[in-house]
């Protein structure tokens, strides 16, 4: 399952903005690699459905221990809806253990400009990797 290309649960409307929120996860061991893809499949059975979802992909990386998601919603409010909703919120729960790193980045984006492609998702959330490396007073400039 290297890829999961992009799905359109809901259809956004014509005009107006989305928040755009890109993940990157990396589980401890090989051994939570099997765990997390089942995990993986059960979140993106349940965003098919999500109110306010307004497109959604998925990469795993087995081999490497990483997993991104990306997701387009109507609001931040349906976001943390779907978040907070079962199986979503048990899997956080199940999960939080096996992890290693995780990095999430969101912006606003047009609408028109769905769907986001990976490019620019994992230039986000490297940007984001970064920065959390770095730290608040740790910065230059």
């Amino acid at each position: 399952m290297p890829t999961l290309p992009w799905i359109t649960p809901q259809p956004p409307p014509s005009d107006g903005t989305t928040v755009v929120m890109a993940s990157r996860f990396e589980v401890r061991s090989l051994r939570d690699v099997p765990r997390f893809l089942l995990k993986s499949l059960a979140a993106w059975k349940q965003v098919r459905s999500a109110p306010g979802a307004f497109g959604a992909s998925l990469i795993a990386r087995p081999v490497k221990r990483e997993f991104y998601t990306l997701s387009a919603w109507e609001g931040r409010e349906a976001l943390y809806a779907f978040a907070r909703t079962e199986p979503h919120r048990a899997i956080m729960t199940d999960l939080k253990p096996t992890m290693r790193s995780s990095t999430f980045v969101f912006w606003d984006v047009p609408v028109g400009r769905l769907p986001i492609t990976w490019d620019e998702a994992k230039r986000r959330i490297g940007e984001q990797r970064r920065a959390d490396a770095t730290g608040p007073g740790d910065a230059t400039g």
